[in-house]
């Protein structure tokens, strides 16, 4: 355990010193491409090779498995970089886990099949398929009497645990409204078991309870468990459950990973993060905000500050862009130089407004920028500019500039992965830090779900 430690520690450390050089591209925004003419402050090396690169060769930079011959030619510094982050960041490409319909025939069932997921998205399906069997294999192994779902919206990860598999789910959610639907879902579901399914086999079923409670940082674990007691009728503290956060926005995945911490009934975390931009970050060594960096390693090093801007890079879909780049649909990659070009407008004419939000224009293979601009400008006063002070000289080179902004933004990309991966490693290492056994998959796949990491722990 202590190689293991010692391991991460050097993973975050040589992650954060490239961090600290390429500060200016992590911290920037695609809209001031023209503005501060971000071009001109990549090497010179780089902008000679990437200007003549064409979009579809750029998806290679975003994917550190693939050695493709041409790139032997780009800068050796990118090159270096791209060997670096093979090393150093979390692998995208999912796990083997098995399905959830390996643990469950109910979840087949020809007349209550459909019911698990009407209208749950595709993207939301597969991650119910994934989640609910690491929830199973969890409690496969570490004997829990429920499972608590934060975030619970509607349900449905409870009803495919619950009915699905006879794991009791207790449903964190905020929001009454929901609580309100996912019960009445409930009723209907357990309405056709009792219709369709042999009274011994129905009472394997676990209606989820739902409990409407906000999870602040400021949540007493205390409190919380009185809550937990008193909706499931627990006359005892000699209970034990697991925590499961599927999607955790921004502080709620470090609210949940200290009150697993502080909860000595609490026996497992499954949890994915996402939002990363939300989470409260630390400028200095000294501050005690929640969410970033958690562990003491990285709290006593100024070295591990990440930028508003750097934290939201690592948000991205990269999987979907690097789709995007070899799709050779050149005008929709051109939708940035737009925006970009919009932005100088707007800093010539009223500087006040600089980084305003504008409304978001879908790019389609015939719009023209002067319609892009007053679409996008609609209900501000930018859109009492002249049609003659749009389509100047200036703006008709920004416009022809559009690959070397997709190189850019391609480029921003590049360092999503290791970013992401900076914040899941402190997360790690502060669940070590506190004595747990860690670890973290690839569970879903990227292309759907791109947060796709579950941190799994259990305690000593």
């Amino acid at each position: 355990m202590r190689e293991f430690y010692e391991n991460l520690q050097k993973k975050l450390l040589k992650s954060l010193k490239i961090v600290r050089s390429y500060d200016w591209l992590l911290n920037s925004y695609v809209l001031d491409f023209y503005v501060k003419d971000h071009w001109s402050k990549f090497p010179g090396s780089w902008q000679q090779v990437l200007e003549n690169v064409m979009p579809e060769d750029l998806c290679y930079i975003l994917d550190f498995n693939n050695n493709i011959a041409t790139l032997q030619t780009w800068p050796l510094s990118l090159l270096t970089l791209r060997v670096l982050f093979k090393e150093l960041c979390i692998k995208r490409e999912e796990n083997e886990i098995r399905s959830i319909y390996h643990f469950s025939s109910l979840l087949q069932h020809p007349k209550l099949k459909e019911i698990f997921v009407k209208g749950v998205k595709r993207k939301k399906r597969h991650e119910l398929e994934f989640m609910a069997s690491t929830c199973v294999e969890m409690c496969q192994n570490v004997a829990v009497d429920f499972i608590v779902d934060f975030g619970a919206g509607v349900g449905h990860l409870a009803r495919v645990l619950g009915f699905g598999c006879g794991i009791k789910v207790c449903c964190i959610e905020m929001q009454d409204q929901l609580n309100k639907q996912a019960e009445e879902i409930d009723k209907k579901m357990m309405a056709l078991i009792n219709k369709y399914l042999p009274p011994k086999q129905a009472k394997t079923c676990q209606t989820p309870t739902h409990v409407n409670l906000c999870i602040t940082p400021a949540t007493a674990p205390e409190a919380f468990l009185q809550k937990i007691q008193k909706s499931l009728k627990l006359r005892k503290d000699d209970y034990k459950f697991g925590i499961v956060g599927l999607h955790s926005c921004g502080d709620l995945a470090a609210v949940l990973i200290q009150m697993f911490l502080h909860c000595k009934q609490a026996k497992f975390i499954n949890l994915v993060g996402c939002c990363y931009m939300k989470l409260s970050a630390k400028d200095t060594a000294n501050e005690t905000d929640q969410g970033y960096p958690l562990s003491q390693y990285l709290s006593q090093r100024s070295l591990s500050f990440l930028s508003y801007e750097a934290r939201e890079i690592s948000c991205h879909a990269i999987e979907m862009y690097k789709q995007r780049l070899a799709g050779n649909n050149y005008d929709y990659l051109k939708i940035h130089s737009f925006r970009a070009a919009a932005e100088r407008i707007i800093a010539k004419h009223y500087p006040e407004l600089r980084h305003s939000g504008l409304k978001s224009i879908k790019h389609c293979g015939n719009i023209q920028f002067e319609e892009y601009f007053y679409r996008a400008v609609s209900g501000l006063p930018l859109a009492t500019i002249p049609a003659e002070n749009l389509l100047t000289a200036i703006t008709q080179k920004d416009l022809s500039r559009w690959r070397q902004i997709v190189i850019y933004y391609t480029l921003r990309l590049f360092f999503g992965p290791l970013i992401e991966s900076i914040i899941l490693y402190d997360r790690i290492l502060f669940l070590v830090e506190n004595g747990c056994i860690v670890d973290i998959k690839s569970v879903f796949e990227a292309t759907i779900s791109p947060r796709n990491h579950i941190i799994i722990a259990g305690k000593r």
